[in-house]
């Protein structure tokens, strides 16, 4: 009795391994293997941000997705962060608001970005430049952080409504200006109250204070404050320029381009060499990366100018699509974490600098043609 039992005991354990076998095979041929045992799938988010005017101490995103819950990071043209909103629950969120922190300097306004971040610390707060970029990483597509881009601005004053806040009748500044000058910035600044008041003039630059005066003006008088703004600390594309009181302001955009624009023009290519004539607004060099952004070759420094037939080696790794890339700075001490420490992407409007290398493909129609 107790020989039939062990022995039926051992076909049936040997069945449901068998079973187990030929599930794990079927799963495996299609690429399933892996939900089957709980292995879970690559985390993934959409977001919407739309144009707005706002308080300046709040936006809204229209909407966003998050597969696995985390965090929307707002920040600014300059990479800087400067809100974060409550974690989110996994699934499909509208018309999120988030607040600045008390403790955050500057206005919400100007090109803002919102970045989809996951909570891989469940911790429940932010974690992500707390830990270096070790937790709460940003959710990617294609290599890329799922984000979306907003044009941000300043509600006006409401009405004729009394307050002791001077008011900024309007703002003057050129339409453009190069990376290399001083732009003056003039505002017409009054008093709406009948009596003599002192308060603070400020100039902004996509929200960041750069220069704050304190002005004194008679009953009802007005006055024109102006600032001097050194562009060659921002970054070609539109900034958005405001001057601001403490309760009021007007915003206008100067658009910043290189003294020498940026050019990059691949004149061949083959699987491991690149001519390219490239124009660089100041000293730095030419990499090629993938679309990870992982570096394939690092070429020599190069003046600022235009330069010919430029020889540029690299290493491809099986079939990736390649891009030549323009950079400022020194491309000594790279890193494969940590980039370049004294260099970095020439960028116009948010966007790299970078052109396409030729597929095998692309050579081949070239040749046939």
């Amino acid at each position: 009795m107790s020989s039939n039992l062990s022995l039926g005991t051992a076909k049936l354990l040997l069945a449901l391994l068998v079973a187990i076998a030929v599930v794990l095979a079927a799963g495996l041929a299609v690429g399933q293997a892996p939900a089957l045992f709980g292995v879970e799938e690559e985390p993934e988010a959409s977001i919407t941000f739309s144009d707005q005017t706002t308080n300046g101490s709040s936006v809204e995103v229209e909407s966003v997705t998050l597969s696995d819950g985390g965090f929307i990071v707002i920040t600014n043209s300059a990479d800087e962060t400067v809100a974060v909103s409550d974690r989110l629950d996994s699934g499909p969120h509208e018309n999120v608001t988030i607040e600045q922190a008390e403790e955050d300097d500057g206005d919400l306004v100007g090109q803002l970005t919102a970045t989809v971040h996951q909570d891989t610390a469940n911790e429940g707060t932010y974690m992500f430049e707390e830990s270096d970029g070790e937790e709460d990483r940003p959710y990617t597509e294609d290599g890329y952080p799922v984000s979306d881009s907003a044009s941000v601005t300043l509600n006006e004053s409401e009405g004729d409504a009394p307050t002791d806040s001077f008011q900024v009748e309007s703002v003057s500044l050129p339409t453009t200006a190069t990376t290399n000058e001083t732009v003056t910035v003039e505002g017409e600044i009054r008093n709406p109250r009948d009596v003599e008041n002192r308060q603070r003039v400020e100039i902004r630059v996509d929200g960041e204070v750069l220069e704050r005066k304190i002005v004194s003006l008679e009953a009802e008088e007005t006055t024109t404050v102006s600032f001097e703004l050194e562009t060659a600390s921002l970054e070609p594309g539109d900034r958005t320029v405001g001057i601001y009181t403490t309760d009021h302001g007007q915003l206008d955009t100067l658009t910043i381009q290189y003294d020498t624009p940026p050019d990059l023009e691949i004149l061949e290519a083959n699987d491991s060499t690149a001519t390219i004539n490239v124009t660089l607004p100041e000293d730095g060099f030419l990499t090629v990366e993938n679309e990870s952004q992982a570096v394939r070759g690092i070429g020599e420094n190069l003046s600022a100018g235009t330069h010919e037939n430029v020889t540029l080696e690299f290493d491809a790794e099986g079939d990736e699509t390649l891009f030549v890339v323009l950079y400022s700075g020194e491309p000594d001490e790279y890193d494969e974490e940590e980039g370049f420490p004294n260099a970095d992407p020439i960028m116009i409007d948010g966007d790299r600098v970078q052109a396409a290398l030729p597929s095998d493909d692309d050579r081949v129609r070239e040749n046939d043609s």
